[in-house]
C-alpha cells in the first residue's frame, strides 16, 4: 500500500508577526517546513510527499531549497482559498488504494512514534487522528456565564491524520462547511466514526513568537 504525507504549509506570519511566513522562518539552521519533511522522511524513507503552499510561496519555497541545499524530493502544490481547499488540491495527486497523513507544515515536532501510530490505525480501522490530555481547567460560556467541563472528557486534536485514500478524497468532495475545522471533520460529516490515537506533547503548532522559542528548546528532545 502508498503511503503519502500532504504537508499544508499556508500561513501568512501574522500572529506571528514576522516578515515572512512562519513555515518559513528559520528554527536551528533552516526553515521550519524542512524540519516537517524531514520528520515524514525519517519515517519512512518511501514515503510521497505533496507540500501544498499558496501560490505566492511557490518560488520562494524553491530558492530556499537550493539556499539550503534541501534535497527530499516531494510534489509541490498550489494551494486554495482556504485550508479546506488547499487539502482538496493535495487530495489530487493521492493515489487509491494508499494511506494519506494530512499534516500541518508548523508542526516540526511530530515524533516518529505518533506517525507510527497513526499510520497503523488507519490501516486497520481507515482513520487515525492524534490527541493529548487537557491538562488545563476548562469552563464553557453560556447564557448563565460560564460553567466547568470535565477535562478528562476533553481532548486536544493533533495532526498528523491519517486516512484510508479512498475515504478522505470522497469526503473532500462535499461543500465545504464553517464546521470543517480539520480533516477528521470532513469525513466524519459523511459518517465514518474517528478513531483516536494518542499524540506527543511537543507536536507544538508554531504560531506565535513564543512558539518559536519553545521551539528552540525542544528540537535536540524529539527522537
Amino acid at each position: 500500500m502508498e503511503l503519502y504525507v500532504l504537508i499544508v504549509a499556508g500561513g501568512s506570519g501574522k500572529r506571528m508577526g514576522a516578515e515572512i511566513p512562519k513555515q518559513f522562518l528559520e528554527l536551528a539552521g533552516k526553515p521550519v517546513l524542512m524540519h516537517t519533511i524531514e520528520r515524514f522522511k525519517l519515517f519512512n524513507d518511501a514515503i510521497e510527499i505533496i507540500a501544498v503552499l499558496p501560490e505566492n510561496q511557490l518560488r520562494h519555497w524553491i530558492e530556499l531549497q537550493k539556499k539550503y541545499s534541501f534535497t527530499i524530493p516531494h510534489t509541490l502544490v498550489k494551494g486554495g482559498s482556504s485550508r479546506f481547499f488547499s487539502v482538496r488540491n493535495g487530495l489530487k495527486f493521492v493515489n487509491v488504494p494508499g494511506l494519506v497523513a494530512i499534516h500541518d507544515g508548523v508542526r516540526p515536532f511530530i515524533s516518529i512514534d505518533t506517525i507510527r501510530r497513526c499510520f497503523e490505525t488507519a490501516e486497520k480501522l481507515g482513520n487515525a487522528v492524534p490527541v493529548i490530555p487537557c491538562l488545563e481547567s476548562l469552563r464553557i460560556l453560556n447564557n448563565q456565564g460560564s460553567s466547568p467541563i470535565n477535562r478528562l472528557l476533553v481532548k486536544q486534536v493533533q495532526t498528523p491524520q491519517v486516512f484510508r485514500a479512498d475515504l478522505i478524497k470522497k469526503a473532500y468532495l462535499q461543500n465545504y462547511l464553517p464546521e470543517f475545522t480539520d480533516d477528521a471533520t470532513v469525513l466524519e460529516k459523511t459518517g465514518e466514526k474517528i478513531n483516536l490515537v494518542e499524540g506527543n506533547r511537543e507536536n507544538i503548532k508554531i504560531t506565535t513568537p513564543e512558539d518559536l522559542l519553545i521551539s528552540s528548546a525542544l528540537l535536540p528532545t524529539i527522537s
